[in-house]
């Protein structure tokens, strides 16, 4: 039976077949948990995401987990938070759903998650716990791969957000 489980660690360290960047739209890193998997990884993930030439807002890529106890990293740039009137909650839905796809499509049977867009991007943490918790729930049926999906939050209160949503 699929099912969700929400941790505190470092996503970096996770074993899984998958493990999901809140990357910014180039690709190339940046501060909090994309500068952190970019520096895990090694500076060969900077030349497999140069490929791409960038990702849209919502959308996925995917790449070797070079370095990284992961096979993949699947890259997704989430929603900067413009007061929610901008369809950031639907562009935040599309960061997990495109993420759960690609990882669906290459076999991939565990994928972790950070908390996406709630950083810098500042996405209020409580609403983006929501979304991403009913995004992964709605998908998990659907999934011909993907049966098991952490969510790896970097501090007590993202991981108390994610926790106290219904999973």
């Amino acid at each position: 039976m699929p099912q969700i489980n929400v941790i505190k660690g470092d996503i970096t360290k996770i074993k899984v077949d998958a493990i999901v960047n809140a990357a910014n739209t180039t690709l190339m890193g940046g501060g909090g948990v994309d500068g952190a998997i970019h520096r895990a990884a090694g500076p060969a993930l900077y030349g497999a995401c140069e490929k791409f030439h960038g990702c849209p807002t919502g959308e996925a890529r995917i790449t070797g987990g070079f370095n990284l106890p992961a096979k993949f990293i699947i890259h997704t740039p989430g929603p900067i938070w413009h007061g929610g009137d901008n369809g950031e909650d639907q562009l935040l839905a599309n960061s997990y759903h495109n993420s759960l796809l690609l990882a669906d499509k290459h076999l991939c049977r565990t994928v972790a998650f950070p908390s996406i867009s709630t950083g810098v991007y500042a996405f209020p943490l409580e609403r983006a716990a929501k979304i991403a918790i009913k995004t992964i729930k709605d998908f998990l049926p659907t999934a011909n791969y993907v049966y098991q999906v952490t969510v790896v939050c970097f501090d007590d209160k993202t991981f108390t957000a994610y926790h106290s949503q219904p999973y």
